[in-house]
């Protein structure tokens, strides 16, 4: 839905500046309308910063954006008015563009919507979850301490992707060198031995590696099309309804790397669930609004049948366990939680021990992973090498046996 931006006029006459969602400026007005202000002008803001290749907007910085709920509720906790508070921050803002945003929300909160719904109108800068969680803490009379765990949240989040982003740069660099290399070898160096074995019976070895080499030195132009056709083409493919089903499979049953996300999913959806329970939002309503923090279709409908479930009187342990993605030890100590009535407490303790384990799991994946790279790097370069080799032994041997 579009955002407008307005400048309009109220009963005694004061102007007033905003923003707000409509399908159109028709609509628009018709809001404006209904909240006693009399339209001036209303124009549709240009989403900023949008990305060339994919023309969406860019997210802001997970990093940035943490700061700031942990700034704004620092402020609240000091006494500071909400807007007052929106204000220092937008003006403090290392990122213009979270600048910008501040103090568009700030403008919307000063025109009467909630915070939540203010930052609904940025969904680039705001996930849905936060928002969801500032309008419990909001009606529930928490919203600092909503913003502080948030803030949690949002760090610990970003410093686990991190620290899987920065363990796969060695994995990374060493696969780009071994294709750099292969592709460097077979466009530049085998043409120039295959000379000298023209006229030769070549072994099989040596004809896929001479195979190769044409391909990439004559097609290379054709072939590096057909791999960006095929990465366009599942890329449009993984945005349909199927493609996302396919992906979350595929995210959850990944060799190696599937467990890891599972986890990594698994421990938003509990600190979530944990905070919104610590904070007095009850259990179907915690389970609505932390479902979507998985970032997965799968678990989110596992969470959600787990939900209607609980509605019927059953426990929440259970249909979790059915499910059959969340592992039997978490599942165990949920059940174990809602005996004792300490669920919420259980919830964020299970964040915290699994994210340690993940992260250590993540140090001992990508320690295999970089020995297996480089033992694929050697395996090819050595069959190069030997289909190169033979043929010119061969040609020596017959050469001195003549």
């Amino acid at each position: 839905m579009p955002t407008f931006s307005y400048k309009a006029r109220s009963a005694n006459g004061e102007s007033v500046r905003g923003t707000l969602l409509a399908d159109s400026p028709l609509a628009a007005a018709r809001v404006l309308d209904e909240k006693a202000l009399l339209p001036v002008e209303i124009e549709e803001v240009k989403a900023q910063g949008r990305s060339v290749f994919t023309g969406r907007t860019r997210r802001l910085s997970l990093s940035k954006v943490g700061q700031m709920y942990e700034q704004l509720a620092d402020l609240l906790r000091a006494g500071v008015p909400i807007l007052r508070s929106l204000e220092v921050l937008g003006q403090q803002a290392s990122s213009p563009s979270l600048s910008q945003v501040l103090r568009e929300v700030r403008d919307d909160v000063a025109g009467g919507d909630s915070l939540a719904d203010a930052m609904l109108k940025h969904p680039y800068a705001f996930p849905e979850l936060h928002a969801s969680m500032v309008r419990a803490g909001e009606k529930g009379g928490f919203l600092e301490d909503v913003l502080a765990r948030l803030s949690e949240f949002v760090s610990r989040q970003d410093a686990l992707k991190n620290k899987f982003i920065g363990a796969m740069i060695y994995p990374a660099v060493l696969l780009v060198g071994a294709l750099g290399a292969v592709t460097f070898i077979m466009a530049y160096v085998v043409p120039n031995i295959r000379k000298v074995l023209e006229g030769q019976v070549l072994p099989l070895p040596t004809q896929i590696v001479f195979g190769l080499s044409d391909a990439i030195s004559q097609q290379g132009l054709l072939l590096a099309g057909g791999i960006t056709a095929i990465a366009i083409a599942l890329w449009l493919y993984f945005q349909s309804r199927a493609g996302k089903a396919m992906w979350s499979q595929l995210q959850l049953r990944l060799p190696g790397l599937g467990r890891i996300y599972t986890m990594i999913a698994i421990c938003r959806f509990c600190r979530v669930f944990g905070t919104m329970l610590h904070n007095g939002i009850p259990l179907l309503a915690a389970l609505k609004i932390s479902k979507d923090s998985t970032g997965n279709t799968i678990l989110a409908a596992a969470v959600e049948d787990a939900a209607e479930a609980v509605r019927g009187g059953d426990p929440l342990a259970g249909p979790l366990g059915r499910s059959g993605v969340f592992p039997p030890a978490i599942v165990d100590m949920i059940a174990v939680a809602e005996e004792s009535n300490a669920l919420d407490k259980v919830l964020v303790e299970i964040a915290n021990t699994q994210e340690e384990r993940t992260a250590r799991q993540i140090d001992f994946t990508m320690r295999m992973l970089e020995p297996l790279l480089l033992m694929l790097m050697g395996v090819m370069i050595a069959f190069i090498a030997i289909a190169l080799l033979v043929p010119i032994l061969r040609m020596s041997s017959t050469g001195l046996g003549g």
